[in-house]
């Protein structure tokens, strides 16, 4: 464990395959089991990874490290069943749906291989989960303290995006953004935090990412700083005050 409180984000190779698995998951299992059940797709962290929220029949399904977890009610003090995550196929099989993305909703950013062998490493896992934890709870912060005209939306994981996101600010004034946490993905081979802007901004050494418009902050310098939550949410308030301060009327 850093002295932030992250772990050490070890090998990337190891790091992109176990955040694949998971996207996966994410993407052709537990999504859709929500869909079916209620036609919504959001997914939210939870302890060691991220699972739905409680589902109308009272259960959540979730991933924990290498394990699919279905728990009873918020108030049941035991799981149903857990499962090692081999597959899609197993995982879709232990939730009773067909696995694969709801096509109407969203395209899948990951490929449908329901046999294909899921590869998910312990201490990976572990990263990507305390990252998740550290962004959840950074986001929720953000909302907390966010005024009524910031509109500010509830933490999701969305599953094709696979990061966990909300969006704030002044859409009139030009001054809305998202602001969320990544595991990584194609041009950002470390997990980061990230906020974008919907709007033309001034011009600030803060928006600093080169892949899309807006500025990210890696896992490695969040794991540097004596907090990391502290980071985290200093982050975000820097992201909110670069959108305010481009702010005009449309």
């Amino acid at each position: 464990m850093t002295a932030a409180g992250l772990p050490p984000i070890g090998d990337l190779d190891t790091l992109e395959r176990t955040r694949l698995s998971w996207h996966s998951v994410a993407e052709h299992v537990l999504a859709p089991a929500r869909y079916h059940a209620e036609g919504r797709i959001g997914l939210r962290v939870t302890p060691g990874g991220f699972g739905t929220p409680p589902l109308p029949s009272g259960t959540t399904a979730r991933v924990e490290g290498a394990m699919l977890v279905v728990d009873g009610d918020e108030a049941a003090t035991a799981a149903l069943t857990t499962t090692a995550l081999t597959t899609i196929a197993a995982a879709a099989t232990a939730l009773g749906i067909e696995p694969g993305a709801p096509a109407d909703v969203y395209t899948p950013t990951t490929p449908l291989a329901p046999d294909v062998p899921l590869v998910i490493d312990a201490d990976a896992a572990a990263a990507l989960a305390a990252w998740f934890a550290l962004g959840w709870t950074a986001l929720e912060a953000l909302r907390v303290d966010a005024s009524s005209t910031d509109g500010a939306s509830d933490p999701t994981l969305w599953p094709e995006h696979f990061d966990a996101a909300i969006d704030l600010g002044d859409e009139d004034l030009g001054a809305r953004g998202g602001f969320g946490a990544s595991p990584g993905d194609a041009a950002h081979r470390e997990p980061y935090l990230y906020v974008t802007h919907w709007a033309d901004v001034a011009d600030d050494p803060y928006w600093n990412d080169a892949a899309f418009p807006g500025a990210s902050l890696s896992y490695t310098a969040v794991a540097a700083a004596p907090d990391a939550t502290a980071a985290a949410r200093d982050f975000f308030t820097r992201g909110r005050a670069a959108l305010s301060a481009g702010a005009n009327p449309r």
